[in-house]
C-alpha cells in the first residue's frame, strides 16, 4: 500500500541506493512511477504494507516500509532490490552496489564516489572533515532529519584526515 513520503511512519524502516550519476528529469518520471507501482503491490506474505520512496539529489532513492504490524520478510526485500536492477538495467547506472560514498561537494551538489576513490578525493581538497556525507547506517525515516547527513570527521572517513 503506496503512501506519499511525508506520511509514512517516522519509525518506519529505510534502505539507501545511490545511483553512480544523476538521473535526467524524464528518467526520474519514470523511476517514479516504476517505485510508485512497485510500493502499491509491495507485501509480505501476502499482505500488503504500508510502504514509500523518496528521490534525492536526483540520484539517491529511499525506500520505506512500516513495520509495525508486519516484518518486510526476505522474500519482500528481495522483490525490492528485483525493481532496482530493473531501473539499474534501464538506466545504465549502478544503484545495489554498495561500495560507493556520497557526499556533498557543495551546498546541494552530490558527489557519489566509489570507495577507492576517496582517497584521491581527499588530497585534491574536494572531501574534507567538514564535507557532509551521506550515511549509510540510518536505519529509520526520522533518522533522514538528523543522522543522515554528517561530517566526514563524524563517519569511517575520519581515517583519511590528519588529526
Amino acid at each position: 500500500m503506496y503512501l506519499e513520503f511525508q506520511e509514512i511512519a517516522a519509525h518506519a524502516r529505510i534502505w539507501i541506493y545511490q545511483s553512480d550519476r544523476k538521473f535526467t528529469q524524464e528518467e526520474i518520471f519514470w523511476v517514479k512511477d516504476r517505485l510508485k507501482a512497485f510500493c502499491e503491490q509491495w507485501n509480505t506474505h501476502g499482505a500488503l504494507m504500508p510502504t514509500s520512496y523518496e528521490i534525492k539529489f536526483d540520484q539517491v532513492i529511499i525506500l520505506s516500509v512500516d513495520e509495525s504490524n508486519l516484518d518486510a520478510s526476505g522474500c519482500s526485500i528481495d522483490s525490492s532490490v528485483k525493481a532496482l536492477r530493473e531501473i539499474e538495467q534501464r538506466m545504465g547506472v549502478n544503484l545495489i552496489d554498495q561500495g560507493k560514498i556520497g557526499f556533498l561537494a557543495s551546498q546541494d551538489a552530490l558527489t557519489v564516489n566509489s570507495v577507492f576513490g576517496i582517497k584521491e578525493s581527499v588530497l585534491s581538497g574536494l572531501l574534507n572533515p567538514e564535507t557532509l556525507v551521506l550515511n549509510p547506517l540510518v536505519k529509520e525515516k526520522a533518522d533522514l532529519e538528523n543522522k543522515w547527513l554528517i561530517p566526514a570527521k563524524e563517519s569511517w572517513l575520519n581515517k583519511y584526515f590528519q588529526n
